[in-house]
């Protein structure tokens, strides 16, 4: 009945609707919504326009003044089970506004400390390239210091030559900086890669015009700040000195040395506290990825059908539920096909107030448990093994006395131990109205990095309400055959129905974790780039110095120096940068760590192998970059260079 606008994309950041409908069709596309009447049920989020002259505070005492009415007159009568105090707290409860221009959404919160991390990293390498750039400035003036003088010494302010040698750096940084969008586009594409594809397809990474515009802006400013130094170090106006020093091939200083040298100590420092970094995160990816998930995921394809939304009733759906299962089994290959309505590793949950048998009931007690439906053969397939009792049945349907499975969690919170078949539990009525046949070992339900929580398992057979399902499908092949097949044998059964979340249970898995993944991949791109770079920027300074040297080296060697104490004189440089830089870098190391620690699986914001692990690689990478140099320094000819000079 109506167009958006363009660009409107909702209320709810990170979700591109396409299609709006009125809240109360929410049952007819959400299957899986049935309790639309239940008033203890939240999932509406409401939005609303401030009159003029109107602010929030009073805005907010209007609202409460209707709503704390209704909330001790009409709802806190429909509370059960609460005791007193509770109830109090329920009655003095307030709605609360906050505002709404960014929308409704969870993602703010989810991926602020990510994304600050990787601006930090970002930042990080940033330093190092433009440290190395003022490097290689002050080499180049340092080349460049006798065409100074002559222009200085012929009526050429220093401002003037100052500006010309900020606008070669500026040009430079932009250059850079265009290049970098090029190195941006492909970075974005590797981080959607790395996400799942809903979220990717939601988020659409790409260059906006405000990026391109800070790109701009920050190549500018870099350029500047960068080259300021090197500019005016090429400026400076001791003519004669100047003048003499270049005659006699001594186009240095002590303090531009201790410029460059400090800028490499620094670049070392940024090194270590990102080579720690990187390894903490690829440390903590391989904690996850060895998480016991108690399943199976090798060789098992999944997907989903909601016929429901189709038109089936939920009859019919059954019926296409088994007819699937039967022409998915018939597949050759194929070990095993199971259902469930709540999809594994898919951060999906399902709630539910349980009564147990044995176990208290009453105000202010946890009887809360996750639970799932699921078809026959869903233990078998998944590789779950049972502790104690069977699995479900087709016979376990409509009109069949109600059964549940539970996991070991459930059995130990609920005081069953490993005698919890037999026992009798409902779903938070009084009436004990269902028999456990069935204690299953614990495996992950929702999340790979959270513990397992208890959960109960019916029969999807005896929901009379069946409208969506998730297939599992083992096979001994390669699970890419049975993706192929799929969308086949559903269009046999129904041309118009859709298929959804076609994909490996082990893509599930990884698309679970993929904030781990992502982070880590980046990290440690971004420190093997940083150590390359300061790897660099040490062998640029040390051969400049090398070089810088030759006459004193020359002279040295003619005094008795051999070829091994001049390579220890470099080499002592090095280590001194090294020691220093390194220790810098492991403190800012432990406070990046301790910032990132909310992101990390079973480690503190730091470790000793890391630590260690970071140490060698940056150690073992200094002396490299040192050793050409020193070896270089240790071959020089004293005759040479003394005739030279």
């Amino acid at each position: 009945i109506g167009v958006a606008p363009r660009g409107f994309e909702g209320t709810t950041l990170g979700a591109q609707p396409k299609v709006f409908v009125p809240i109360s069709m929410r049952h007819e596309m959400q299957s899986y919504t049935n309790e639309m009447e239940v008033r203890r049920n939240y999932w509406a989020y409401l939005f609303a326009r401030l009159r003029p002259g109107v602010s929030m505070e009073q805005a907010k005492a209007s609202i409460n003044a209707v709503y704390t009415p209704i909330l001790s007159q009409v709802e806190a009568p429909l509370q059960k089970g609460m005791s007193d105090s509770t109830l109090k707290r329920f009655k003095a409860k307030l709605i609360t506004l906050e505002d709404g221009r960014r929308g409704q959404s969870n993602l703010h919160t989810q991926t602020r400390t990510p994304l600050l991390l990787l601006m930090c990293i970002t930042a990080i390498v940033l330093l190092i390239a433009c440290a190395n750039i003022a490097n290689l400035l002050l080499a180049r003036g340092a080349g460049r210091s006798m065409e100074m003088a002559v222009r200085l010494s012929l009526g050429a302010t220093r401002g003037r030559i100052v500006a010309q040698l900020l606008t070669e750096s500026i040009l430079l940084a932009l250059l850079g900086g265009i290049a970098s969008l090029f190195v941006a586009k492909w970075t974005l594409a590797a981080m959607t890669a790395l996400m799942p594809t809903d979220l990717s397809s939601d988020l659409q990474l790409s260059l906006s015009g405000t990026a391109i515009a800070f790109t701009g802006v920050l190549s500018i400013a870099t350029g500047f700040f960068f080259g300021l130094f090197p500019a005016l170090h090429s400026t400076r106006t001791e003519l004669a000195s100047v003048m003499r020093d270049a005659g006699g091939k001594q186009t240095g200083i002590k303090s531009a040395a201790r410029f460059r040298t400090s800028l490499v100590t620094a670049q070392i420092a940024l090194s270590m506290c990102l080579l720690m970094a990187a390894g903490l995160f690829v440390k903590s990816l391989k904690n996850v990825s060895g998480v016991d998930l108690g399943l199976k995921i090798d060789h098992v394809t999944t997907f989903s059908i909601e016929p429901v939304l189709n038109g089936y009733a939920p009859a019919r759906s059954a019926v296409l539920f088994g007819r699937v299962k039967e022409e998915l089994a018939a597949l050759p290959g194929v070990t095993g096909v199971t259902t469930a309505r709540v999809p594994l590793l898919a951060n999906n949950n399902w709630g539910n107030s349980v009564r147990v048998e044995g176990y208290p009931h009453g105000p202010d007690i946890d009887n809360n448990s996750r639970f799932n439906e699921i078809g026959p053969d869903y233990f078998k397939v998944t590789g779950v093994p049972m502790v104690a009792g069977r699995e479900f049945t087709i016979a376990d349907g409509l009109g069949r006395p109600n059964v549940v499975i539970v996991n070991e969690t459930f059995a130990k919170k609920f005081g069953l131990g490993r005698d919890a078949v037999g026992k009798r539990m409902s779903r938070g009525s009084d009436t004990l109205d269902m028999e456990i046949v069935g204690l299953a070992r614990d495996s992950k339900y929702s999340d790979v990095k959270k513990a397992v929580p208890p959960v109960f398992f019916i029969p999807y057979r005896q929901d009379s309400t069946i409208g969506n399902n998730y297939f599992y499908v083992r096979s001994g092949l390669d699970p890419s055959a049975i993706l192929r097949s799929v969308p086949g044998v559903i269009k046999k059964l129904d041309p118009n129905l859709p298929v959804a979340d076609l994909r490996t249970l082990e893509q599930q898995v990884k698309e679970n974790v993929f904030l781990d993944r992502m982070i880590s991949t980046l990290s440690a791109a971004f420190a093997v780039l940083a150590t390359l770079l300061a790897a660099i920027g040490l062998y640029g300074v040390l051969a400049y110095s090398v070089a810088q040297r030759t006459r004193e080296i020359g002279v040295r060697m003619a005094l008795g120096a051999n070829g091994g104490s001049v390579q220890m004189m470099v080499m002592k440089q090095v280590g001194m940068m090294t020691l220093i830089g390194g220790v810098v870098g492991l403190a800012g190391a432990l406070a990046l760590g301790t910032a990132a620690k909310s992101l990390l699986y079973e480690l503190k914001g730091y470790d000793p192998l890391v630590m260690g692990a970071s140490v060698i690689v940056l150690t073992a990478v200094a002396f490299g970059a040192g050793y050409l140099p020193a070896l270089k320094a240790s071959r020089i000819d004293p005759m040479a260079a003394l005739r030279h000079e």
